[in-house]
């Protein structure tokens, strides 16, 4: 029994066999983006792009995959591609340590794109790119400040709501003439900042959905139309 078989069982030989020809781009590697990547690489996914530029951090390890006691200072693409391999030795995993913004090109372009950056200004960059090479994409808006993950959804970006993230994306891609993509945002109303932490609080629950959420439409995606 191969450890693709439970995948086997539901997509049958011939979409097991489309994820693993299909390239998949994961933009942010952090508390969605990794769990993004891990369900890629458990279902299948032949490719993996993997783009960040940033280490991993003691402060991750409240949700973020790939931050272990052990990965601590270690750039976050490297233990992707580590723990990628480690779950698939014959996957192909490019690991880019960059960060995204308008100036990025890269030579690999990818059947989809997961964007799972923190920056607007970044989402946008790679929107436009994604929208010059006629690549498919799905983002993540805002998992920090939520604690309920049955409100989460899927929509194009243009019908997201409640969102404060997602509003600002919105006026961005319309000011920028850009077509509608499928976001992945939460209807939740951000909880109340607790203390004077400049960072927003987020928990494993969530954010872990949200990655889960955009793996599972790419795979869906991939299977049905390439």
């Amino acid at each position: 029994m191969d450890r693709l078989h439970r995948t086997r069982l539901l997509f049958g030989d011939v979409g097991v066999e489309k994820l693993k020809k299909s390239t998949v781009m994961v933009v942010g590697c952090g508390a969605v983006g990794s769990f993004a990547i891990e369900a890629l690489a458990r279902s299948g996914v032949g490719h993996l792009v993997v783009v960040d530029f940033d280490t991993v951090e003691e402060s991750n390890i409240n949700r973020q995959l790939f931050a272990l006691t052990s990965t601590v200072g270690r750039p976050k693409v490297d233990v992707a591609a580590a723990r990628a391999r480690d779950i698939n030795p014959d996957i192909v995993v490019d690991a880019l340590n960059l960060c995204w913004d308008e100036n990025t090109n890269v030579d690999i372009v990818p059947d989809f794109v997961i964007d799972a950056i923190d920056s607007v200004e970044s989402k946008v960059a790679l929107y436009k790119w994604a929208d010059a090479y006629n690549v498919p994409l799905i983002t993540s808006m805002g998992a920090a400040s939520k604690t309920d993950p049955g409100q989460i959804k899927i929509a194009p970006i243009s019908r997201t709501t409640v969102c404060p993230l997602a509003a600002r994306v919105r006026r961005m891609v319309r000011g920028a003439g850009l077509s509608d993509f499928p976001a992945v945002y939460s209807t939740e109303s951000p909880a109340p900042v607790v203390g004077h932490a400049k960072n927003l609080g987020s928990i494993i629950c969530v954010t872990g959905v949200f990655g889960l959420m955009m793996a599972n439409f790419v795979i869906g995606e991939i299977i049905r139309n390439i």
